[in-house]
Protein backbone atom coordinates (compact mmCIF):
# COMPACT_ATOMS: atom_id res chain seq x y z
CA UNK A 1 0.00 0.00 0.00
CA UNK A 2 2.83 2.38 0.91
CA UNK A 3 4.54 1.64 -2.41
CA UNK A 4 1.33 2.48 -4.29
CA UNK A 5 1.02 5.81 -2.47
CA UNK A 6 4.64 6.69 -3.27
CA UNK A 7 4.15 5.66 -6.90
CA UNK A 8 0.97 7.72 -7.16
CA UNK A 9 2.67 10.77 -5.61
CA UNK A 10 5.56 10.44 -8.02
CA UNK A 11 3.18 10.27 -10.97
CA UNK A 12 1.35 13.42 -9.82
CA UNK A 13 4.65 15.25 -9.32
CA UNK A 14 5.82 14.20 -12.77
CA UNK A 15 2.61 15.44 -14.39
CA UNK A 16 2.87 18.79 -12.57
CA UNK A 17 6.50 19.16 -13.67
CA UNK A 18 5.61 18.35 -17.28
CA UNK A 19 2.75 20.87 -17.16
CA UNK A 20 4.93 23.73 -16.00
CA UNK A 21 7.71 22.83 -18.41
CA UNK A 22 5.10 22.89 -21.13
CA UNK A 23 4.03 26.38 -20.13
CA UNK A 24 7.64 27.55 -20.14
CA UNK A 25 8.17 26.07 -23.59
CA UNK A 26 5.02 27.76 -24.86
CA UNK A 27 6.25 31.13 -23.57
CA UNK A 28 9.66 30.62 -25.15
CA UNK A 29 8.12 29.75 -28.53
CA UNK A 30 5.71 32.67 -28.26
CA UNK A 31 8.42 35.25 -27.53
CA UNK A 32 10.68 33.86 -30.25
CA UNK A 33 7.94 33.79 -32.85
CA UNK A 34 6.93 37.36 -32.04
CA UNK A 35 10.58 38.40 -32.45
CA UNK A 36 10.82 36.69 -35.85
CA UNK A 37 7.57 38.31 -36.98
CA UNK A 38 8.95 41.71 -35.96
CA UNK A 39 12.11 40.94 -37.95
CA UNK A 40 10.11 40.03 -41.06
CA UNK A 41 7.90 43.12 -40.80
CA UNK A 42 10.84 45.53 -40.42
CA UNK A 43 13.44 43.73 -42.54
CA UNK A 44 14.05 46.78 -44.75
CA UNK A 45 15.39 48.66 -41.71
CA UNK A 46 18.06 46.05 -40.88
CA UNK A 47 20.23 46.19 -44.02
CA UNK A 48 23.39 47.07 -42.08
CA UNK A 49 22.42 45.39 -38.80
CA UNK A 50 23.70 41.89 -38.04
CA UNK A 51 22.98 41.76 -34.30
CA UNK A 52 19.61 42.84 -32.96
CA UNK A 53 17.98 42.97 -29.54
CA UNK A 54 14.18 43.06 -29.75
CA UNK A 55 12.39 44.54 -26.72
CA UNK A 56 8.59 44.59 -26.59
CA UNK A 57 5.64 44.70 -24.23
CA UNK A 58 2.08 43.42 -24.61
CA UNK A 59 0.26 46.67 -23.82
CA UNK A 60 1.78 50.13 -24.43
CA UNK A 61 1.69 51.30 -20.78
CA UNK A 62 3.09 48.08 -19.28
CA UNK A 63 6.61 48.55 -17.82
CA UNK A 64 7.34 44.80 -18.06
CA UNK A 65 8.98 43.66 -21.29
CA UNK A 66 10.48 40.62 -22.99
CA UNK A 67 13.77 40.73 -24.89
CA UNK A 68 15.07 38.43 -27.62
CA UNK A 69 18.60 38.61 -29.05
CA UNK A 70 19.24 37.59 -32.65
CA UNK A 71 22.17 37.49 -35.04
CA UNK A 72 22.18 37.38 -38.82
CA UNK A 73 24.22 34.42 -40.02
CA UNK A 74 24.44 33.33 -43.67
CA UNK A 75 21.66 35.82 -44.48
CA UNK A 76 19.31 34.27 -41.93
CA UNK A 77 18.30 35.64 -38.53
CA UNK A 78 18.94 33.22 -35.70
CA UNK A 79 17.97 33.48 -32.05
CA UNK A 80 21.20 33.00 -30.11
CA UNK A 81 20.01 33.48 -26.53
CA UNK A 82 16.95 32.52 -24.53
CA UNK A 83 14.34 35.29 -24.21
CA UNK A 84 14.73 37.30 -21.01
CA UNK A 85 12.56 39.63 -18.95
CA UNK A 86 13.16 43.28 -18.17
CA UNK A 87 11.58 46.63 -17.41
CA UNK A 88 11.16 49.94 -19.21
CA UNK A 89 9.77 53.35 -18.21
CA UNK A 90 7.12 53.36 -15.52
CA UNK A 91 4.58 54.59 -18.10
CA UNK A 92 5.51 52.08 -20.78
CA UNK A 93 6.52 52.91 -24.35
CA UNK A 94 5.92 56.23 -26.05
CA UNK A 95 4.56 55.99 -29.58
CA UNK A 96 7.19 56.46 -32.31
CA UNK A 97 8.32 60.08 -32.37
CA UNK A 98 6.35 61.00 -29.23
CA UNK A 99 8.98 60.53 -26.51
CA UNK A 100 9.44 63.68 -24.39
CA UNK A 101 11.75 64.59 -21.52
CA UNK A 102 10.34 63.56 -18.13
CA UNK A 103 7.32 61.62 -19.44
CA UNK A 104 8.38 58.38 -17.72
CA UNK A 105 8.22 56.52 -21.03
CA UNK A 106 10.77 54.64 -23.12
CA UNK A 107 11.17 55.58 -26.79
CA UNK A 108 9.98 53.32 -29.60
CA UNK A 109 12.16 52.70 -32.64
CA UNK A 110 15.41 51.24 -33.94
CA UNK A 111 18.65 52.46 -32.36
CA UNK A 112 22.32 51.51 -32.31
CA UNK A 113 24.16 50.58 -29.14
CA UNK A 114 26.93 52.98 -28.18
CA UNK A 115 29.52 53.29 -25.41
CA UNK A 116 29.36 51.12 -22.30
CA UNK A 117 29.92 52.84 -18.96
CA UNK A 118 30.99 50.52 -16.17
CA UNK A 119 32.25 50.56 -12.59
CA UNK A 120 34.81 47.88 -13.51
CA UNK A 121 38.32 48.20 -14.89
CA UNK A 122 37.80 45.38 -17.40
CA UNK A 123 34.70 43.84 -18.94
CA UNK A 124 34.31 40.70 -21.05
CA UNK A 125 33.02 42.48 -24.13
CA UNK A 126 34.13 43.71 -27.53
CA UNK A 127 32.04 46.85 -27.14
CA UNK A 128 33.93 50.08 -26.39
CA UNK A 129 33.71 50.92 -22.70
CA UNK A 130 34.77 53.54 -20.20
CA UNK A 131 35.24 53.12 -16.47
CA UNK A 132 32.91 55.57 -14.76
CA UNK A 133 34.18 58.19 -12.31
CA UNK A 134 32.49 60.69 -10.04
CA UNK A 135 33.02 63.28 -12.79
CA UNK A 136 30.99 61.40 -15.41
CA UNK A 137 27.51 62.76 -16.12
CA UNK A 138 24.82 62.39 -18.75
CA UNK A 139 22.98 65.67 -19.21
CA UNK A 140 19.16 65.67 -19.05
CA UNK A 141 18.62 69.45 -18.87
CA UNK A 142 16.96 70.50 -22.18
CA UNK A 143 18.18 74.08 -21.72
CA UNK A 144 21.83 73.03 -21.64
CA UNK A 145 24.13 72.96 -24.65
CA UNK A 146 25.27 69.57 -23.33
CA UNK A 147 21.74 68.10 -23.46
CA UNK A 148 21.72 64.33 -24.00
CA UNK A 149 25.50 64.12 -24.04
CA UNK A 150 28.18 62.61 -21.84
CA UNK A 151 30.28 65.12 -19.91
CA UNK A 152 33.28 64.37 -17.74
CA UNK A 153 33.84 67.38 -15.52
CA UNK A 154 32.11 70.77 -15.51
CA UNK A 155 28.81 71.54 -17.23
CA UNK A 156 26.36 74.43 -17.35
CA UNK A 157 23.46 71.97 -16.95
CA UNK A 158 21.14 72.33 -13.97
CA UNK A 159 20.31 68.60 -13.96
CA UNK A 160 22.07 65.43 -15.05
CA UNK A 161 22.44 61.70 -14.42
CA UNK A 162 25.56 60.66 -12.55
CA UNK A 163 27.08 57.56 -14.13
CA UNK A 164 28.75 56.35 -10.93
CA UNK A 165 25.99 55.60 -8.43
CA UNK A 166 25.80 54.22 -4.91
CA UNK A 167 23.68 51.37 -6.30
CA UNK A 168 24.63 48.78 -8.93
CA UNK A 169 22.10 50.13 -11.45
CA UNK A 170 24.83 51.59 -13.66
CA UNK A 171 27.47 48.95 -12.98
CA UNK A 172 26.92 48.15 -16.65
CA UNK A 173 25.30 51.07 -18.46
CA UNK A 174 25.11 50.67 -22.25
CA UNK A 175 24.11 53.76 -24.21
CA UNK A 176 21.13 53.40 -26.51
CA UNK A 177 21.74 55.97 -29.26
CA UNK A 178 18.33 57.60 -28.98
CA UNK A 179 18.12 61.30 -29.85
CA UNK A 180 21.88 61.58 -30.24
CA UNK A 181 22.40 62.14 -34.00
CA UNK A 182 21.18 64.87 -34.00
CA UNK A 183 20.16 65.89 -30.49
CA UNK A 184 16.72 67.53 -30.41
CA UNK A 185 15.87 69.50 -27.27
CA UNK A 186 13.19 68.01 -24.99
CA UNK A 187 12.85 64.79 -27.03
CA UNK A 188 14.30 62.69 -24.21
CA UNK A 189 17.75 61.89 -22.88
CA UNK A 190 19.89 59.36 -21.01
CA UNK A 191 18.32 56.24 -22.53
CA UNK A 192 20.43 53.30 -21.39
CA UNK A 193 20.36 49.53 -21.07
CA UNK A 194 21.37 48.99 -17.45
CA UNK A 195 20.81 46.78 -14.41
CA UNK A 196 17.79 46.60 -12.13
CA UNK A 197 18.28 49.27 -9.51
CA UNK A 198 14.87 49.56 -7.86
CA UNK A 199 12.70 47.04 -6.12
CA UNK A 200 9.70 47.78 -8.35
CA UNK A 201 11.78 47.38 -11.51
CA UNK A 202 10.33 50.18 -13.66
CA UNK A 203 12.66 52.96 -14.83
CA UNK A 204 12.35 56.60 -15.88
CA UNK A 205 12.73 55.61 -19.53
CA UNK A 206 15.68 53.21 -19.76
CA UNK A 207 15.65 49.42 -20.11
CA UNK A 208 16.70 47.45 -17.03
CA UNK A 209 17.65 43.77 -16.98
CA UNK A 210 19.24 41.32 -14.53
CA UNK A 211 23.02 41.28 -14.19
CA UNK A 212 23.46 37.70 -15.41
CA UNK A 213 21.57 38.58 -18.59
CA UNK A 214 23.60 41.75 -19.09
CA UNK A 215 26.91 39.93 -18.66
CA UNK A 216 25.91 37.34 -21.27
CA UNK A 217 24.65 39.96 -23.70
CA UNK A 218 27.83 42.02 -23.42
CA UNK A 219 29.92 38.94 -24.15
CA UNK A 220 27.96 38.40 -27.39
CA UNK A 221 27.84 41.95 -28.74
CA UNK A 222 30.22 42.64 -31.62
CA UNK A 223 30.72 46.23 -32.88
CA UNK A 224 31.56 44.93 -36.37
CA UNK A 225 27.99 43.61 -36.61
CA UNK A 226 26.40 46.99 -35.85
CA UNK A 227 24.52 45.78 -32.75
CA UNK A 228 21.21 47.58 -32.40
CA UNK A 229 17.93 47.46 -30.54
CA UNK A 230 14.38 47.70 -31.82
CA UNK A 231 11.99 48.55 -29.02
CA UNK A 232 8.31 49.30 -28.62
CA UNK A 233 4.89 47.87 -28.05
CA UNK A 234 4.44 44.50 -29.75
CA UNK A 235 1.60 45.66 -31.98
CA UNK A 236 3.45 48.84 -33.00
CA UNK A 237 6.53 46.85 -33.99
CA UNK A 238 4.42 44.31 -35.88
CA UNK A 239 2.87 47.15 -37.87
CA UNK A 240 6.36 48.33 -38.87
CA UNK A 241 8.36 51.40 -37.86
Amino acid sequence: MKEKIISHSFTVLLLITMFYHGLAAQRFISDSEIALQIIRRNEQNFKNVHQLLIAFNETPDDPSIRLVFLEKRSERWQIISDPISGFIGRNGFANPGKKREGDGKSPSGLYQFGLLFTYLETVNTRMPYLQSTEEDKWIDDPKSNDYNRHVRGETDAESYERLLLQSNAYKYCLVIEYNTKPVIKDRGSAIFLHLHGRREGATAGCIAIHEKDMVKLLSLLDPSKNPSIIMGNKNVLLEGI
